[in-house]
């Protein structure tokens, strides 16, 4: 059964994992070490915007980051079977995003939102920048006619997506952010003083100096990476996409808590 009001940290520890957000997820071991082996090779589909250059050839290191940061096996002999995400680690680097959008809050900042994963992640990007909007923050509109190979950008709900042949595309590129900031330039506007972010978009972001934070999955190492080299502020590990969109909403609340906005939850 789903959580009424804010979830205590004890509450929302067991709903994770309930839900499979964390605890044991749905993302097996092999498609893990897949993705930290691509990235390790260099394919650029799995840096998600950042420039890794050759930080990062060893999987065995990528592995030992995201055994640490997310709470996946750290046996490199484990290869197949069930991989788990923390979910202490998850509310922790929650309790340190709150930190961060308490900071915008105060200092009514110049906030972006944008999704790569619409399917999933797109309503707890809306409920913040709805709070931090009637906090006083300005919740930054992207420029009308922007669009990469893989479709057009555009925003919705406050929250910057890719569109193609009329729905919402799941990407890892961080082309989009790319076309947003660039386009934010060419206008002769100010970038955003934070993104609140997932994939490509909160990696190219941070990769451009742009304060960072976001969300990642277990299978999506390079934003941890990034994290641990100081490019992201904060990444929050999680399954991504679960069964229902509305399994993040006690998330979301404790998150809206925690920053001082719960008085401005949707």
């Amino acid at each position: 059964m789903p959580i009424s009001g804010t979830p205590s940290r004890a509450q929302l520890v067991d709903h994770l994992v309930r839900t499979r957000i964390a605890g044991d997820v749905a993302t097996p071991r092999e498609n893990n070490l897949s993705h930290y082996r691509q990235l390790a090779n260099g394919v650029r589909n799995f840096w998600f915007g950042l420039e890794l250059g050759d930080r990062w050839t060893d999987e065995q290191d990528v592995l030992a980051v995201m055994a640490e940061r997310v709470g996946v096996n750290d046996d490199p002999e484990y290869r197949y079977g069930q991989d788990t995400i923390d979910p202490e680690l998850t509310v922790d680097a929650l309790d340190r995003m709150a930190a961060r959008l308490r900071k915008a809050a105060g200092g009514r900042q110049r906030v972006l939102f944008a999704t790569g994963h619409p399917g999933g992640l797109l309503d707890v990007h809306r409920a913040t920048a709805a709070a931090l909007r009637a906090a006083g923050c300005e919740i930054v509109v992207i420029p009308d006619g922007l669009q990469t190979d893989e479709g057009y950008v555009m925003q919705f709900a406050d929250v910057a997506v890719l569109e193609h042949g009329a729905t919402l595309w799941h990407t890892h590129s961080g082309e989009p952010m790319r076309a947003v900031l660039t386009g934010l330039e060419r206008a002769g506007r100010p970038l955003p003083d934070l993104v609140v972010a997932d994939h490509g978009w909160a990696g190219y972001a941070g990769q451009h100096g742009v304060d960072s934070v976001g969300y990642a999955d277990s299978n999506d190492p390079a934003l941890f990476l990034a994290e641990s080299e100081g490019t992201l502020q904060v990444v929050v590990p999680l399954d991504d996409h679960v069964v229902s969109p509305r399994h993040y909403d006690p998330m979301t609340a404790y998150l809206l808590a925690e920053a001082g906005l719960a008085q401005h939850m949707p």
